[in-house]
Order: C-alpha cells, then structure tokens, then sequence
C-alpha cells in the first residue's frame, strides 16, 4: 500500500460498505435508478473519498474537517436506509445488517476523529 489512507481500518471499512450497498441498490426498481440509488451510493461513496481526501497533505484540523463530512455522509446513508426500508426495497433483515454496520462505522469514525492531535 503506497497510499496512508489504505492503510487506515476506518478507510478499508467504508470502502467494503460502499461495495456492499452497491450490491444491495442493484435490486432496487428501475424507477429508483436515478433517484434513491443514486443518492445512496453518492453519500455512502462520500464516506470513503472524504477519509482518503482528508488524509493526503492535509493539516490535523483540516482531516479532521474532512472526517466530519464522513460523518455527514453516513448519517445520510443512514436516512437512506430508513427510506428504502419503508418503501419496501429492503427487508427489515438487510436494514438491521447495514443499519449495525452504519453504527459501528459511526463510532469508528467518531473516535478516529479525536485521535487526531
């Protein structure tokens, strides 16, 4: 690994997040392509992007900025997941599953963000 960020457990977790809702949206109705599917993938991408963007050449105050919009982007995951789950694209199963994951990722990226001096 070449890159610090890959090296980066908090990193490595958002990026099998993203992979696994990638996954998970392709089984949406084709009416949500555009909307919801895309909305999912944009915040959820963002989790990751914005811990690697961070991390490169940044200042401690500027990465821990850019955490902050992790933290951002996967609250909007998680009101994504709420709003799939309602209009029936998820079973309460695959909620509960991602909505766990989304939590711990959370905590994760909270303490990670106070342990930037």
């Amino acid at each position: 690994m070449k890159f610090k960020f890959e090296k980066l457990i908090v990193w490595q977790k958002a990026m099998d997040f993203g992979e696994e809702l990638n996954v998970i949206t392709k089984k949406f109705p084709d009416a949500e392509k555009y909307n919801m599917s895309s909305q999912i993938m944009r915040a959820v991408d963002s989790v990751a992007l914005n811990i690697s963007e961070g991390s490169i050449g940044q200042s401690n105050p500027e990465f821990k900025k850019f955490i902050g919009y992790s933290i951002r982007s996967l609250a909007e995951v998680v009101t994504c997941l709420h709003k799939v789950r309602r209009r029936k694209y998820i079973y309460d199963e695959e909620f509960d599953k991602l909505y766990n994951y989304a939590f711990n990722l959370m905590n994760m990226l909270i303490a990670f963000r106070k342990n930037i001096k």
